[in-house]
Parts: structure tokens; sequence; C-alpha cells
């Protein structure tokens, strides 16, 4: 290895992170071409340049109750991600969301002097914000995407950089497929995207209510934004009630559509960039609901109106995800001008709130600075 040679051990665990993770390395590639990197993540991840020790969709698991029933499995792999870590000997480590997890291996990288990069540090302002101290003492650099986490963390003299939000770095390489309709054999009635997730459970736990909307909107065509690495299967209840789906153009299906049914999660914030009204939904098992209902302390669950501090789109959680709520939601997203038209206001106020930085290149300034 060369003098000014580097290596970097990135993990991300889940399919946003991993996308933001790619981005960051190939901006770090683009400004410094002797970094190496290992670590964990996926498709994106791997295309970007990461040699995989592990393929994250082997450890993902969402819910208090899931991540307690699958804890073995999560023990295995940290086990081997710190020891590949040791093997790989970097000379810095960059943690990419996924709390549970990299929060454990932020403890490891102290104890074995390795500086930790935290880069969408874990949401410790909804739940258990003393975690904050944790944070602190076992990272030495923060990246926030959150416009309002800076101040948050100075309650715990935290020194936290807010480096803009890298899902405009996304919205802004994407280039609208010129035939889209055709290309998916879509009809040109109205669309209203439906976002089920992306993790299985999360699809398991949404689609039906989404299905059941269609019979409710007949003027209408409902199109599903699949993920192929999920495979088709997991969506064939739509399919097999006439929804087309289409794969890996989520982008494409929010530029054309009128309205959208949203599982929580980054999406809505897509959404919202794309400018398109939603519903915010979530349904999760009775036990991790009632975990979380105990331990939340933020008025909201959508990015939407967490960074809007204000109800900017209707969340429908738990009970109150219902067909017949979705109905009524949906109705006035259509028909009532007033209300879409204060909708897309809360939204330009989002926009401005995130500032125009390009997140991946001013995090990767602020690593190479920091390790050269």
């Amino acid at each position: 290895m060369s003098q000014n040679e580097k290596k970097l051990y990135i993990i991300s665990g889940e399919r946003s992170g991993d996308l933001h993770a790619s981005n960051l390395v190939l901006a770090l590639k683009t400004k410094n071409q002797l970094l190496s990197f290992r670590g964990m993540g996926g498709n994106y991840s791997q295309k970007g340049g990461v040699d995989l020790a592990v393929d994250y969709s082997e450890v993902a698991l969402m819910g208090f109750l899931e991540v307690l029933l699958g804890f073995r499995k999560v023990l295995k792999y940290l086990k081997l991600i710190k020891k590949d870590i040791l093997r790989f000997k970097p000379d810095a480590i960059i943690l990419v969301d996924y709390g549970g997890f990299n929060m454990k291996i932020a403890a490891f990288a102290k104890e074995n002097n390795i500086p930790v990069h935290y880069y969408i540090p874990p949401k410790v302002w909804a739940w258990n914000q003393k975690r904050a101290l944790k944070l602190k003492a076992f990272t030495d650099h923060i990246y926030s995407i959150l416009p309002f986490e800076p101040d948050f963390f100075k309650k715990y003299e935290m020194e936290v950089q807010y480096v803009g939000n890298p899902l405009f770095d996304e919205i802004k390489k994407f280039k609208p497929h010129e035939f889209f309709f055709q290309k998916n054999d879509i009809g040109y009635q109205p669309i209203i995207a439906l976002l089920p997730g992306s993790r299985p459970q999360e699809i398991n736990a949404m689609l039906d209510k989404m299905i059941a909307l269609v019979k409710e909107f007949p003027h209408a065509q409902f199109v599903i934004a699949g993920l192929s690495d999920l495979g088709t299967e997991i969506y064939q209840r739509g399919i097999d009630a006439g929804i087309r789906v289409v794969f890996d153009q989520t982008y494409d299906l929010l530029s054309h559509a009128i309205a959208a049914v949203v599982t929580s999660g980054t999406a809505t914030l897509e959404t919202a960039l794309f400018r398109v009204p939603q519903i915010v939904v979530y349904r999760t098992s009775s036990v991790s609901y009632a975990i979380a209902k105990n331990l939340i302390r933020v008025p909201f669950i959508s990015l939407v109106n967490l960074i809007a501090e204000k109800e900017v789109v209707k969340e429908l959680i738990q009970s109150d995800f219902s067909v017949q709520n979705l109905k009524l939601e949906l109705n006035q997203i259509l028909t009532n001008q007033v209300y879409k038209g204060q909708m897309l206001q809360g939204y330009d106020l989002i926009k401005e709130k995130l500032g125009a930085n390009s997140a991946s290149e001013k995090t990767a300034d602020l690593i190479l600075e920091s390790i050269s």
C-alpha cells in the first residue's frame, strides 16, 4: 500500500442507506483515487466499488419484536463484521444510518482506536434521547442530513455538521424515461402510485389495504413501485387485482403520479420532493407498536412532517390505517384543491429547509479533510 493510500470500512443496512453509502463512496473516489473500500451493504455499494464482506439483506430486520426474535442472527453478523474489520485494518470506519447495528460497531471501533465517521446518525431525538451520549462517546465525526438535528445535538455539547439531504443528489441525477407508459404497458388514466416499502415485512403489512382502494377509484389507475431484488411474488396480490407493478422505476412513477400512498420512510420525502400529494401509512405488529408508542418522543413519524415541524401530510398509523380512512383522505387530495395546495406549500417549505447542498460531496470533503 502506498503512503497516501487509505482504507475505509463502510457499513449500511437497508436500501436507502445502501444508496446513500454508494453515492458517498463515488464522491470520495472521485476526489481521491487511492482509496479502497470494504464493508457491509447491498447492490448499490457493490456497484459503487465496495468489496462486500456481508450483503445487508442477510441481516435486515424491522420492528422491536422482529429484531428481538432475530437477535441471534444479528449477533452472528456483528461478530463476523468485527473480525473482518480487524483483518482489513481500516484507517477509518464510515457508518451509514442503521442505528442499532452501527452503534455496536461504533463502540467496537472506539475500543480498537479506529476513527468513526457517522453519516446519517441514529434518530436519537425520536426516542431514548440519552442515546446521544453514547453517540458522542463512540464517534469522532457526525454528518446530519436533517436540518433540525444539529440544534438537538447541541444540547449534548456535540458538534454535528448538517451536510444537506442526499435525496437531492439522487433526484438531480434522475432523467425521466421518455417512453415510461409504453415501456410498462400503462394506460393514460390518472396514476395513483402505491409505495408499499422496501422490506418484505413492510410490504406484507401494507399492500392489502392499498390494493383495496382500487375498486373505490375506478377512474384512476393504481401502479405499485416494486423492487426487483425482492422478486415478483411479494407483489402477486396486487398483480392478481389487476394492478401494474413497475420495478426499480420509483422516480419515473412519481414524476407521472397525481397522488401516492406511501409507507413511512425515506420514500415520503422523495414523494414530497417530486411534489406528489400523498398519504403516509404504517402498520407493524401490535407488540412492536405498543413498545414504540411508549418510547417515541416526537409528534410525527414521517420525515415530511418532522422536517416541516407541522402536519403537512396525513399519517394513518396502525388502527387508523384502514381502507375507509384511506378512501376519505385520497378523496380530499383528488377533489379539494385548497387542501392539495396547502400540502404543496408545505413541500416548498421542506425544500427550503433542506437547502441546496450536495450531501455526498460535502460529506466526502469533510471525511477526506479528517483522514489526510
